[in-house]
């Protein structure tokens, strides 16, 4: 579908009522009706009354006025398999469902920032060791869906509450230069105590490399010289994470 036949995000109540199909389809009164039904199903049971593609046709509405945004909805999911990856997958891929145009690849594209942003929120407000489920679900919703290697850092003060996310540097599908000076550099200009490490791995699988493990102790030895600690090295991959402390690697 060609972006001229979607509609600004907000602008589903301008669009003229369509005429009634011929030869069958969706009538125009029932798709109002489901969609109607589907906003009060959400209204009184949440996210968690929905299945996953009827919550995406619900993002999807703004954007699509007056087409059935199931049949695109469930394309999606085929695609990319589940709710996450939908939201975390590039734009350009999500160009290639037939039907998904700009707008509709930004309203998705909106959904997984504001989900991000609402979870770094409240990783904002209290110490980030007491909050690691928050930690590890941030880190996910920001980087696991990535096609690229990035090398994030998340710098703490001394009450270990974060300062700033930033990240440091983007790589290819399998590797991020990291130059620990620089990280050691950007800490000292934030004035962080502390520093965690996240970087993904796009294959999926968040078992850490021999690279990674030696990059790392090349951060802590640097780090430590100007007396700064750094508490872990999360990877994020699609099936889970790894933590470089838990294993004993650091």
């Amino acid at each position: 579908m060609d972006d001229k036949d979607e509609r600004g995000f907000l602008a589903e109540g301008a669009a003229p009522a369509p005429k009634a199909p011929r030869g069958g389809g969706v009538a125009p009164d029932d798709r109002t009706g489901h969609r109607e039904r589907l906003r009060e199903r959400f209204r009184l049971s949440g996210a968690d009354g929905l299945a996953d593609y009827e919550l995406l046709e619900l993002l999807l509405f703004s954007a699509f006025p007056r087409r059935d945004t199931k049949p695109i909805a469930k394309a999606l999911l085929r695609k990319f398999g589940s709710f996450a990856e939908v939201l975390g997958a590039p734009e350009v891929r999500l160009r290639e469902i037939d039907g998904v145009g700009a707008i509709a690849a930004a309203t998705l594209k909106i959904a997984a920032a504001a989900a991000s942003r609402m979870v770094r929120s409240e990783l904002a407000r209290r110490p980030v060791l007491s909050s690691w489920t928050q930690v590890l679900d941030y880190c996910k919703a920001a980087m696991a869906f990535e096609t690229r290697e990035q090398f994030r850092i998340l710098f703490l003060d001394k009450k270990n509450v974060l300062i700033a996310d930033e990240i440091q540097g983007l790589g290819t599908v399998d590797h991020t230069p990291v130059y620990p000076r620089e990280v050691v550099r950007r800490a000292l200009e934030l004035a962080a105590s502390a520093l965690i490490l996240v970087h993904n791995h796009p294959s999926g699988d968040p078992t850490p490399s021999r690279a990674d493990i030696d990059m790392t102790q090349q951060v802590i030895q640097t780090a430590k010289s100007m007396g700064i600690a750094v508490h872990d090295h999360i990877i994020i991959g699609k099936s889970g994470h790894s933590s470089l402390k838990g294993l004993g690697l650091m």
